[in-house]
């Protein structure tokens, strides 16, 4: 995949806010890694905060709306995984600034 189109996928998932933190989850840093195969399926593969977040499925729905709108995604598979464990030193500078977390 060409990596203006990644970025283009990462802008658009800066508009998934974790509800709780009410921070993206690009700048979180749950957002691992995007990527679509050939045939138009774009893969998501993320985290969440903790493993018995309530709101999972809240926000891989959020995820699929914020990718839907482009042409070049025909299917959208989000895969939440937890290894490697997300920790605060995955977040931005931007996120840590945000919730008063020490860089």
């Amino acid at each position: 995949m060409d990596e203006a189109l990644k970025e283009n996928f990462l802008g658009a998932l800066e508009n998934v806010i974790d509800p709780e933190l009410g921070i993206d989850i690009v700048n979180l840093g749950l957002v691992y890694d995007v990527d679509m195969d050939d045939d138009g399926l774009c893969k998501v593969t993320m985290t969440l905060t903790s493993m018995g977040c309530p709101l999972a499925g809240h926000i891989e729905q959020d995820v699929r709306r914020a990718l839907a709108d482009f042409p070049e995604i025909k299917d959208i598979q989000v895969d939440i995984v937890w290894d490697p464990p997300w920790s605060k030193d995955r977040m931005s500078r931007y996120a840590k600034i945000a919730l008063g977390i020490p860089d």
